[in-house]
């Protein structure tokens, strides 16, 4: 059974940082490109960076430079370090993972992001 688990998420204020966590099981974790989701009220699910098995990664523009992704294979975890938050950063956060070679897509449950002005 696949499960991706994501936690980290809070009340922040504007400027201040969080680290999203993402747990997987039940893969070949370094077999997946793993990604970082997030949807707003009102608005589309966006991607917000994705890191990929070689550890390449790339970023939403509006994140450039605030937000980094980093995985740790060993431990079957992607993280999102977020700083600099900003009131449009407020969302819930979904982790995601592919396996391109088959086409396999998997969600987490989501992780809420509250960054108050």
């Amino acid at each position: 059974q696949v499960q991706l688990v994501e936690s980290g998420g809070g009340l922040v204020q504007s400027g201040g940082s969080l680290r999203l966590s993402c747990a997987a099981s039940g893969i070949i974790f370094s077999m997946y490109v793993m990604g970082w989701y997030r949807q707003a009220p009102g608005k589309q699910r966006e991607l917000v960076a994705l890191i990929r098995e070689s550890g390449s990664t790339n970023y939403v523009d509006s994140v450039k430079g605030r937000f980094t992704i980093s995985r740790d294979n060993a431990k079957n975890t992607v993280y999102l370090q977020m700083n600099s938050l900003k009131s449009e950063d407020t969302a819930a956060y979904y982790c995601n993972a592919v396996r391109v070679a088959t086409s396999v897509v998997y969600w987490g449950q989501g992780t809420q992001v509250t960054v108050s002005s």
